[in-house]
């Protein structure tokens, strides 16, 4: 039997890869503490749990779901939007839903690519980004980005022939897996870059909430117009569409999955440029219809609802983050703090600078302790580990202890 030589390029996958290693610690008695993926263990809000089961009673919200029947999303994510940012965004032009922001930037490059055709895409970056492009047939340029440069790329280092051929950028600030943050001055860098090469700017954006309020200096004045936010001075990653505001280059994802913990009910959506929204939307007419309706409704009631739990989840996530870089630190593991996101980005120690894998391969067969290769995020990932935060801190504590007996 012959397949599709795309699938050629998809055949390693970070998450895959460490699944099956976790399935074989626990066949040999491991007790795995999971911090290999990024998949909140906090629950979803009660009013939005509420909205989803009293949809399930009502038979109308059991069939299928065109365009049109997402109107009310759409509305509440323009209104979210704009409240949080202070820019306006059409519901029937501007917004997509999506199951879960991964599908927008696995679509995206059917949309705008050819084959043969470049994406330039963050190295180390989320694998999603790259498995898209191959499968529309195009060719990746890898930007590096290092902690020399705060983990942004530097656009003067891509050749000249590779922007020839380039039709789409992807970013994704606060970033996974570095969890570092762009500031405003480089994104409009970025849509001037984008501008002047005639590229579409992609904006991956699932951490837009899980800013720490410690993260002083990484925003560079990126504050919300919202009064609400404005009052309690919250720090706030900037938005693509605060470089980008006639929306000309760019298109922004956005995920439940983050800030309200729903990411088993995959639900996401796009903001942007009206055509290319329109472009993406062909590509979903053609692959799916939109998910279950009462999802929506929950979707709703989070975007729409008392915020609380939103701001509670990103403390729980900052105790857990002190928590856990303490504990590597008083091991002798210097990290850095992470600014944002749900994620530890550390520096292998010696002898493991140069094999990522095999670290957390023998690391969960001997301890248990999951964690996700940083080569598996892309060449530059290389030397890196990920952790995510997933668990409480008494846990976390225990497999910092579990590390430190691996590592001696």
């Amino acid at each position: 039997m012959q397949f599709a030589k795309r699938l050629e390029s998809l055949q390693f996958n970070v998450f895959a890869d460490m699944d099956r290693a976790k399935s074989l610690a626990r066949a040999q008695g491991q007790n795995v503490i999971d911090l290999s993926l990024g998949s909140s263990d906090l629950p979803a809000a009660a009013h939005i749990t509420d909205a989803i089961a009293h949809s399930l009673s009502d038979s109308s919200t059991h069939g299928y779901l065109l365009f049109n029947g997402t109107r009310t999303f759409r509305e509440a994510a323009a209104c979210w939007y704009e409240q949080k940012f202070g820019i306006s965004v059409n519901p029937e032009t501007e917004v997509l839903p999506l199951i879960g922001s991964q599908e927008g930037t696995a679509h995206m490059p059917l949309a705008v690519m050819n084959p043969g055709d470049f994406a330039l895409l963050l190295d180390p970056g989320y694998p999603s980004h790259a498995g898209g492009v191959y499968l529309a047939g195009g060719q990746i340029y890898p930007m590096p980005i290092l902690a020399e440069n705060q983990f942004l790329p530097v656009f003067e280092d891509i050749p000249m022939p590779v922007l020839a051929q380039s039709k789409m950028m992807v970013l994704s600030y606060p970033h996974n897996p570095t969890t570092a943050i762009a500031p405003l001055a480089f994104f409009e860098k970025a849509v001037a870059f984008c501008r002047q090469h005639d590229l579409v700017l992609v904006h991956d954006f699932p951490y837009v909430d899980l800013v720490f309020d410690d993260a002083a200096g990484a925003v560079d004045g990126a504050r919300a117009a919202s009064s609400d936010i404005e009052k309690n001075r919250k720090l706030m990653a900037p938005s693509i569409f605060q470089a980008d505001r006639d929306k000309s280059v760019a298109i922004e994802f956005f995920t439940l999955s983050k800030s309200y913990s729903m990411g088993g009910f995959r639900v996401g959506y796009a903001i942007g440029n009206s055509q290319l929204i329109a472009a993406l939307r062909q590509i979903k007419a053609t692959v799916d219809f939109n998910q279950y309706l009462g999802i929506l409704n929950g979707a709703v009631s989070a975007l729409t609802g008392p915020q609380d739990t939103v701001r509670s989840s990103v403390e729980t996530f900052k105790k857990r983050r002190d928590s856990f870089v303490s504990a590597l630190q008083n091991i002798g593991w210097e990290v850095p703090i992470p600014p944002a996101t749900m994620y530890v980005w550390a520096k292998l120690p010696q002898p493991w600078t140069s094999d990522s894998i095999k670290f957390c391969t023998q690391l969960v067969e001997s301890t248990g302790v999951a964690a996700s290769p940083g080569a598996g995020f892309g060449k530059s990932g290389e030397g890196y580990v990920r952790f995510a935060l997933v668990e409480p801190p008494e846990i976390l504590t225990v497999a910092a202890s579990k590390i430190a007996e691996f590592l001696n």
